[in-house]
């Protein structure tokens, strides 16, 4: 999974669209829940960012490691805190967490070297 698709932020996009088409009210409802989920609120949008990512890491899901990863870079998540936030998330989920612990490094090395989203695997 070292090989990054550039188009995943479109594809997402293009199929999140091509869902939400179709008249199905729980599809839907469970769309605005996650979207209404990560709006500022008590919690600000950098911390709700980085309960993403651990829960990702968690859940041992690269397109969301991927979202939230992203997500936090863009909000100003620095390095350090990146690794407290994958430490965080390497101590709940244990060590079946470390081949996407892997690819979140991968991930942040890259949007580090070139400053710029990186993009999902394949």
């Amino acid at each position: 999974m070292s090989d990054h698709n550039p188009s995943f932020g479109a594809f997402r996009q293009r199929l999140n669209k091509r869902i939400l088409e179709h008249d199905n009210q729980v599809i839907k409802r469970f769309f605005a829940l996650d979207a209404q989920c990560y709006r500022e609120g008590v919690l600000d949008l950098k911390t709700k960012g980085m309960l993403g990512l651990v829960a990702s890491l968690v859940l041992r899901c690269d397109d969301c490691v991927h979202h939230h990863l992203t997500q936090c870079h863009e909000l100003g998540v620095s390095r350090e805190e990146m690794f407290e936030i994958f430490q965080v998330g390497l101590v709940v989920g244990g060590s079946i967490v470390i081949p996407h612990l892997r690819r979140a490094v991968d991930f942040l090395d890259r949007i580090e070297q070139h400053n710029q989203p990186v993009t999902s695997p394949d």
